[in-house]
């Protein structure tokens, strides 16, 4: 049985949630990687605050996984993965504002979906990948452009606090053909700029944790963006810009400047 997992925030400091068929949201008990259990409403999911669904310890991303993203960029397909990191300072969740930060002339948006890791592993294979998955989320490669090509690394273009908008929850109990074929899509002020397939990634999630866990330990809550289709464009205050995986969720963030 699939189940919405949510993060809110209350007086007290950010909570576990499930979220119901009802759209309420009820208190999560226990481990939200392991053994959990409802416990009492909190109330309609419209009236709580949604945090970012993950606290990871890393953000492995995957850079030209989707061929059309590739040639719009005049790269090439890398024959292996193309792994590099957000820092977990990066990640806001649904509704917070993304910060163009006075470094960069050019920001963009990047639609993909995130795998979430749900136990510790290491030297997995593609076969037992999806075994270490606690679940599947929505999430925003946010980029300086510019930065990227001036730099020739990407740590500082990638790595600005917001610049992963995670969320607004984490689908679990997905099997790896579940998300073998999901549309993903980015609006920004309602208009479709991304529209590609998870079908169209050279490499797929379990490939992408095999490849990982042979360089480092992944461990529970840390987040895989699989890559992003083509049609990235910039960001402007003002904008908001949606990222939607399909029978996954809608995430929405507002951008402004820092």
């Amino acid at each position: 049985m699939r189940r919405r997992i949510v993060r809110y925030a209350t007086e007290d400091g950010p909570h576990w949630g499930l979220v119901t068929e009802e759209e309420a949201v009820l208190e999560l008990h226990g481990e939200p990687h392991g053994r959990w259990e409802p416990g009492a409403e909190v109330g309609p999911l419209a009236a709580v605050r949604l945090l970012a669904p993950v606290v990871p310890s890393k953000i492995l991303c995957v850079g030209r996984n989707y061929p059309a993203h590739a040639a719009e960029h005049g790269a090439e397909v890398p024959p292996e993965p193309l792994l590099f990191f957000k820092p977990p300072s990066a990640v806001i969740g649904p509704g917070a504002p993304i910060l163009l930060p006075p470094q960069s002339r050019r920001v963009d948006y990047e639609a993909e979906m995130a795998v979430v890791i749900g136990r510790r592993c290491r030297d997995v294979t593609p076969e037992e990948a999806w075994e270490c998955v606690w679940g599947v989320t929505c999430a925003n490669d946010v980029t300086a452009r510019d930065l990227q090509r001036r730099d020739g690394q990407w740590t500082r273009a990638k790595g600005f606090d917001t610049f992963c908008p995670v969320g607004p929850w984490v689908v679990t109990d997905l099997s790896e053909a579940d998300v073998a074929d999901l549309a993903v899509i980015c609006r920004v002020n309602g208009e479709v700029r991304q529209q590609g397939r998870t079908s169209e990634m050279v490499f797929s999630p379990a490939d992408l944790i095999a490849y990982a866990s042979a360089v480092m330990t992944l461990e529970p809550g840390d987040l895989i963006l699989t890559g992003t289709p083509a049609g990235v464009g910039p960001l402007r205050p003002g904008d908001v810009v949606e990222v939607e995986v399909e029978g996954i969720g809608v995430l929405r963030n507002p951008v402004a400047r820092r």
